[in-house]
């Protein structure tokens, strides 16, 4: 258990890291930016109670828009995706169910799965961050542009740094 907290902390900590020094700097055209702290929601166990998932979705949206300034949007968008995870993962939900305290990864559900579930999640984080960021219809398509844009790149992002945990964990199984 303690060593799961460690584990996760660490994680949070580099994925906040990460976006707040280098995926924050990255912005083409102000179409694609990257948001890849998403990933911290995304791979909590399946059976965390859902209130602890709010709190750490609302928390780690916090810690962006605090460094970022963004006035809570993020802060919203990451709630809302915690929100929708659990019905996300029933919808999704392989055959056999999720094991009991394993994380949600692509080395443990396989690389479609993680890519299905990562999906959907971000781009309804995305719908949220960027409507709001706008908030406004008269932009509608631009906006849509944007979110499919940054969630392509972001998924992207993700599946990388997913895959890398992925070798990673089966490099540290060997030892």
């Amino acid at each position: 258990m303690i060593n799961s907290i460690i584990r996760y902390s660490l994680i949070f900590i580099a994925l906040i890291l990460l976006q707040l020094l280098l995926f924050n700097n990255i912005q083409v055209s102000g179409y694609i930016n990257p948001y890849v702290y998403i990933m911290a929601i995304l791979i909590l166990p399946a059976t965390l109670p859902q209130w602890l998932i709010l709190i750490i979705s609302f928390l780690t949206g916090f810690i962006i828009d605090l460094f970022s300034g963004s006035l809570g949007m993020h802060s919203a968008a990451t709630l809302l995706a915690g929100f929708v995870r659990p019905y996300v993962l029933t919808l999704i939900s392989p055959r056999d169910g999720y094991e009991q305290d394993s994380d949600l990864s692509m080395g443990i559900y396989g690389v479609r799965w993680f890519f299905i579930y990562a999906s959907i999640i971000v781009v309804i984080h995305h719908l949220a961050l960027f409507y709001l960021e706008v908030f406004r219809l008269t932009d509608f398509f631009r906006t849509m542009l944007r979110v499919i844009l940054s969630s392509a790149v972001s998924i992207t992002f993700i599946m990388l740094i997913g895959y890398y945990r992925k070798g990673r964990r089966r490099a540290g199984s060997r030892a």
